[in-house]
């Protein structure tokens, strides 16, 4: 575990020092929900019909603003080679994926933790049962990250991976945003969420371990 957070600590050391792609996902949600906030301008302080644009317009917000931190990821490790280097450090592939995925978790956090107030301010929206709705994005989070980033280290190569990522990330993906959607829309309407954080949780685990176990085929 310490050389996972060794891996995480470099990348966010040196993500901090420029924070180029902290802010390039802040500025490209802010956009989103900006863009939004036009679209259903007449809904603003309709609590109700918020309520039900809510999930979709979040998780969108924060799957394509995470999306940016997964296409460079695994991208500055390739500058000068460096993907090179950490293949050959005297630790286990699997610490490699791990370290990666901790500083996109701590990146994608940051992120979600400062595009809500934003949202709640462009459409004068108050978000109920906070406890609930941060379990809710930080599972969803997780299953996010845990795919996108075995899925990051596979397309390092290909010449079309700004295209082929998206189009493999989603399309893993669609199973989690089916659960994700209406366990966000039920925490917002004070129902219970349990039975879809129960299958986030299995599907984090299942999706895990199976990525755990591909990437050392996938970093090749």
């Amino acid at each position: 575990m310490e050389r996972c957070i060794a891996i995480a600590k470099k990348d966010l050391t040196a993500e901090f020092r420029t924070k180029q792609m902290l802010n390039s996902m802040l500025m490209f949600a802010f956009l989103i929900l900006l863009i939004f906030s036009f679209s259903f301008v007449d809904l603003r302080g309709s609590h109700d019909r918020i309520t039900e644009l809510a999930p979709g317009m979040l998780w969108i917000t924060f799957m394509f603003a995470g999306m940016l931190g997964l296409s460079r990821s695994f991208a500055l490790e390739q500058e000068e080679n460096c993907i090179e280097g950490l293949k050959l450090c005297p630790v286990d592939r699997s610490a490699i994926y791990v370290g990666k995925m901790l500083s996109s978790l701590v990146l994608m956090l940051i992120m979600e933790a400062i595009t809500i107030p934003i949202f709640m301010v462009l459409f004068n929206y108050t978000i109920p049962n906070m406890f609930w709705l941060a379990l809710v994005i930080l599972l969803g989070t997780i299953g996010f990250l845990a795919v996108g980033t075995l899925l990051s280290a596979l397309t390092l190569n290909a010449q079309t991976r700004e295209i082929l990522l998206p189009v493999l990330l989603f399309s893993v993906l669609f199973p989690l945003i089916m659960v994700l959607v209406p366990a966000t829309a039920n925490v917002l309407t004070y129902t219970s969420a349990i039975p879809q954080i129960r299958l986030l949780c299995v599907y984090d685990i299942v999706f895990f371990l199976i990525s755990l176990i591909a990437f050392e085929y996938a970093i090749e």
